[in-house]
């Protein structure tokens, strides 16, 4: 499934601003992406993670089709490596960042905080640019 989908991001961040003040909290945006070979068996499939723009870039080596799921308003595409191995790469592209960075205003949130920053992706600072002002922590 998608890295961190927005249905259940939503889930989490509805009980989260119950149970704490929303003015407390920083949501975390995952700036990363998994590659997962198929068949997937949990407990033993490991997922080789990525930075979102090698994802579309894996896409394109291999011909892979971009498709997008509306539910976890994430993209996602199918390949076959060399060795026969079935793959599935979920990641971010500026749709998929712009559902989850508006989730902050929509629940009042303190701000948010990105995992994997040194993952160069223009997309996502586009999508920040445009709907915050940037505050320097620390």
């Amino acid at each position: 499934m998608a890295t961190s989908p927005i249905n259940k991001m939503r889930e989490v961040l509805v009980y989260g601003v119950s149970v704490i003040d929303r003015n407390k909290i920083f949501m975390g945006i995952p700036n990363y992406c998994y590659d997962w070979p198929l068949p997937f068996v949990q407990g033993e499939t490991m997922a080789e993670s990525l930075p979102n723009q090698e994802a579309i870039v894996r896409a394109a080596q291999h011909g892979a089709t971009i498709q997008f799921d509306e539910t976890s308003q994430s993209p996602f595409f199918e390949y076959t490596d060399e060795n026969g191995v079935d793959h599935v790469v979920w990641f971010d592209d500026v749709r998929s960042m712009d559902a989850k960075l508006r989730l902050i205003p929509e629940f009042g949130l303190a701000g948010g905080g990105v995992w994997q920053i040194m993952n160069f992706f223009p997309g996502l600072w586009m999508v920040v640019n445009a709907l915050f002002t940037v505050n320097r922590m620390g």
